[in-house]
C-alpha cells in the first residue's frame, strides 16, 4: 500500500491546472489591453470633435452662427458621447465576466482549504508570534524595505536592537551602489574586513579590484596611466590570482584598438556586475553569521514545494480511510524531497533500529569506532556490558560518547 500511495502522489496534474488558470488569465489580460487601446482611441476622437466645435463657436460667435445648425451639431455630438459611454460600459461589463472565469478556474483546479495539513495551534503562543514577526522584519531589512520594517515593528510591538539592524542598513547601501556600478563603498568595506575575508578564503576584494580595473579599461587609452597605477592593488593577491592578473595586464596592449576588438573582450561581459553582487551578499552574510537567503524566503519556497504533496497525501489517507498513518500534525508519514538546496545538516540513521537520530536519541560512538543510536545502545546493553553489533569488542556502555554532525 505504501508503494501504491507513492505512485498516487507521483501522478498529480499540477502543471495542467496551472496552465488552465494561466489561459483564463491571458484572456482577461488580452481583453483588458484591447479595451484600454480602443477606449483611448474613441475618447481621443470625441475630445477632438468637442474641441473643434468649441473653436468654431469661439471664432465665429453665437450671434453670427446659424443657431439651428449649431443646435443640431451639438445634439449630434452629445449623442455620440452618450453612445460611446454606453459602448465602453458594455465592454467593461464583459471584462467582469472574464475575471470571474479566472476565479472559477482557480476554485476548480486548486484546493483553497489548506488548514488540514497545518497544526491549528502553531502560532497560538506569544513567543511564536514574536518569532514570526522578527523573521518578517529581518526579511524586510534584507530587502532594503526599511520603512515597512519600522512600521511593522511599531504595530506588532517587536523591538529590534540597533546592532541587528545596522549591518542590514550597510549591506543594502553597498548593494544599491553596486547595482549603480559604483564600486567604492564595496571596496572600502572589503578593505576594512580584509583579514576576516581572508579567513573565509574569500576572493571578494580581488574581484572588486579586478572589476574596477576593467572599468578603467572601458575608458580606452585615456585611462591607460591610471590603470597602470591601479594595478598596484593586485600585489597582495599575486600568489592566489597570478593567472587572472596576467590576463588583466596583457589586455593593456590592446587598449589603442579597443578591448572589445581584442582576444580579451570577455573581460567586458556585463554579467560580472550581477556576479559581484551575489559574491558580496554571500560573503557579507557569512561574516554576519547569516544565511545568504532570508529564513522567511527559504521557508516560503519550501512550503510551496511541500504543500501539493501534503494535500495529495491527505486526500490519499482520506480515500483509504487510514487516518492512523498521520497521527500528529508535526510529523509526516512520508519523506518530502525539497532538493539538495534545502539540505542544511547531516542526517544519521541508526543502522540497528533503522531510525533517524534526534536530540532525545542522539548518535553514540563506541570505543571501537562504530556509531549507533542511544536507544540501540540501551537495548543492546546486558548486565552492564555491551557487545558491539559489528565487531566482537565488548565494552562498558558508559564509555560511549555522543557525537555531533
Amino acid at each position: 500500500e505504501g508503494e501504491q500511495a507513492r505512485e498516487d502522489l507521483a501522478d498529480p496534474a499540477e502543471m495542467e491546472q496551472c496552465a488552465c488558470v494561466e489561459r483564463e488569465l491571458e484572456k482577461v489580460l488580452h481583453r483588458f489591453v484591447t479595451y484600454g487601446h480602443q477606449s483611448e482611441e474613441r475618447l481621443d476622437e470625441l475630445l477632438h470633435s468637442v474641441c473643434e466645435l468649441r473653436s468654431r463657436v469661439v471664432t465665429f460667435g453665437v450671434q453670427d452662427a446659424d443657431l439651428s445648425a449649431l443646435s443640431q451639431t451639438m445634439a449630434q455630438c452629445c449623442k455620440e458621447i452618450k453612445e460611446t459611454v454606453q459602448i465602453l460600459a458594455s465592454r467593461h461589463k464583459d471584462i467582469h465576466g472574464s475575471v470571474s472565469k479566472v476565479g472559477k478556474a482557480i476554485d476548480r483546479n486548486f484546493d483553497a482549504e489548506v488548514s488540514a495539513v497545518v497544526a491549528e495551534t502553531v502560532w497560538d503562543s506569544p513567543e511564536k508570534q514574536r518569532n514570526l514577526s522578527e523573521t518578517i522584519v529581518e526579511h524586510l531589512y534584507r530587502q532594503g524595505m526599511l520603512s515597512v520594517a519600522e512600521d511593522l515593528c511599531q504595530e506588532s510591538g517587536v523591538v529590534i536592537d540597533m546592532s541587528m539592524k545596522q549591518p542590514f542598513l550597510e549591506l543594502n547601501r553597498i548593494l544599491e551602489a553596486l547595482r549603480m556600478q559604483d564600486l567604492r563603498p564595496a571596496l572600502e568595506w572589503a578593505v576594512t574586513n580584509r583579514q576576516r575575508l581572508l579567513d573565509l578564503n574569500s576572493s571578494l576584494e580581488f574581484k572588486l579590484h579586478r572589476l574596477y580595473f576593467i572599468s578603467l579599461l572601458n575608458g580606452g587609452v585615456d585611462n591607460q596611466l591610471e590603470a597602470l597605477h591601479y594595478a598596484r592593488h593586485f600585489q597582495p593577491f599575486a600568489a592566489q590570482h597570478q593567472r587572472d592578473i596576467q590576463v588583466l595586464m596583457g589586455s593593456l596592449v590592446y587598449l589603442r584598438n579597443g578591448i572589445e576588438n581584442s582576444p580579451y573582450r570577455s573581460l567586458l561581459e556585463t554579467n560580472q556586475w550581477a556576479e559581484i553582487c551575489s559574491i558580496f551578499t554571500r560573503d557579507a552574510c557569512a561574516l554576519l553569521g547569516l544565511s545568504v537567503e532570508s529564513p522567511l524566503s527559504v521557508s516560503f519556497a519550501s512550503g510551496c514545494m511541500a504543500l501539493p504533496v501534503l494535500m495529495n497525501i491527505k486526500q490519499v489517507i482520506e480515500q483509504r480511510q487510514c487516518s492512523g498513518v498521520w497521527t500528529h500534525k508535526d510529523e509526516l508519514p512520508i519523506e518530502i524531497d525539497l532538493g539538495k538546496k534545502c539540505w542544511y545538516h547531516s542526517v544519521f540513521a541508526c543502522p540497528i533500529l533503522r531510525q533517524q537520530t534526534s536530540e532525545s536519541n542522539p548518535p553514540m560512538k563506541l570505543i571501537c569506532g562504530h556509531v549507533i543510536s542511544r536507544d540501540a545502545l540501551n537495548k543492546l546493553t546486558n548486565a552492564g556490558k555491551l557487545k558491539c553489533p559489528y565487531c566482537p569488542m565488548e565494552q562498558n556502555p558508559s564509555d560511549a560518547k555522543q557525537i555531533f554532525f
